[in-house]
């Protein structure tokens, strides 16, 4: 199956290393949190599920990176992860990352690529 192209949001609404845009997915029948961010002129998404266990990354709604803008953070746990791979930095992730999703910024916009079954809707 051809992957599709879900609109997320505006380039514009996501600032280098500010307020990301959550999003659910549906992943094999069943409905997940994800968001995107910005981080180092790029877009970035992933689903918004711990390493350590399965809770909510952002510490309010849409906040995720730590105060320094460098580092996204569990506000349950203080994992931290790496914006631009989702990789576990530290923390109670015990080296556990972040799932990615494939992010496209295109003509203005921010676009979900989507394989398969998985469809998007906004949170």
């Amino acid at each position: 199956m051809n992957p599709s192209r879900r609109l997320l949001c505006a380039s514009g609404e996501l600032v280098e290393g500010g307020r990301g845009l959550r999003f659910s997915v549906d992943r094999l029948g069943r409905s997940e949190p994800a968001f995107v961010v910005r981080f180092r002129g790029e877009v970035r998404a992933y689903l918004n599920r711990c390493g350590h266990v399965p809770v909510e990354l952002d510490w309010q709604q849409g906040e995720f990176f730590d105060h320094s803008g460098l580092y996204l953070i569990c506000a349950t746990h203080g994992a931290l992860y790496a914006p631009e791979s989702g990789r576990c930095l530290g923390g109670r992730c015990n080296g556990k990352g972040l799932v990615a999703l494939r992010a496209v910024e295109d003509g203005g916009q921010i676009y979900l690529i989507e394989e398969g079954g998985e469809r998007v809707g906004q949170q």
